[in-house]
């Protein structure tokens, strides 16, 4: 009975050692990110916006893994209350992180208020923003990438390089 009570308290303290060395802490500071998109970009111009019922212009601002993104939406038809319409033209903005996945970019984050503050209610979106967009080229100041959800480009301009300091969380 002794040699039982002996292997099995062999056995927990190995299968403790084990459990704790296979854990580790992950740092507390923000990821790197992809040095290549860190900056502010900007969708200057959509290909034939005058023919498109509605679309929507980008602006990211990418510093080390974190994102957040200005969206103009300009659209003939109304899609909610005539208060929240606003002749057609609203802006929307996100906060979040992002992955690169191969030639994929993933952004992950809610939808804020233009301060980037959490928005839990109000016109247009709110809750999660969950977007994805395929890397179809990319340079020092040029970034194509085709929305995955409706697969339309999205052309953006470098306006301001950022180096990424990573703070602490």
């Amino acid at each position: 009975m002794m040699f039982y009570k002996r292997i099995y308290t062999l056995l927990f303290a190995f299968s403790f050692l084990l459990l704790y060395s296979a854990c580790t802490r992950l740092p507390n500071v923000q990821g790197k990110g992809e040095a290549l998109l860190q900056g502010i970009w900007n969708q200057d111009s959509i290909a034939n916006s005058d023919q498109l019922l509605n679309y929507t212009q980008h602006r990211f601002k990418i510093t080390c893994d974190s994102f957040y993104v200005d969206l103009t939406t300009y659209s003939k038809v109304n899609y909610y209350e005539d208060s929240c319409f606003n002749k057609g033209v609203w802006k929307e903005h996100a906060k979040g992180t992002y992955v690169v996945k191969g030639d994929t970019l993933i952004l992950t984050g809610t939808f804020t208020k233009a301060n980037y503050k959490q928005k839990v209610s109000g016109c247009y979106r709110n809750g999660r923003y969950l977007s994805s967009f395929k890397i179809n080229s990319s340079s020092t100041n040029n970034l194509v990438l085709e929305s995955l959800n409706d697969h339309k480009e999205c052309a953006l301009v470098l306006k301001e390089k950022i180096t990424c300091v990573p703070k602490e969380l």
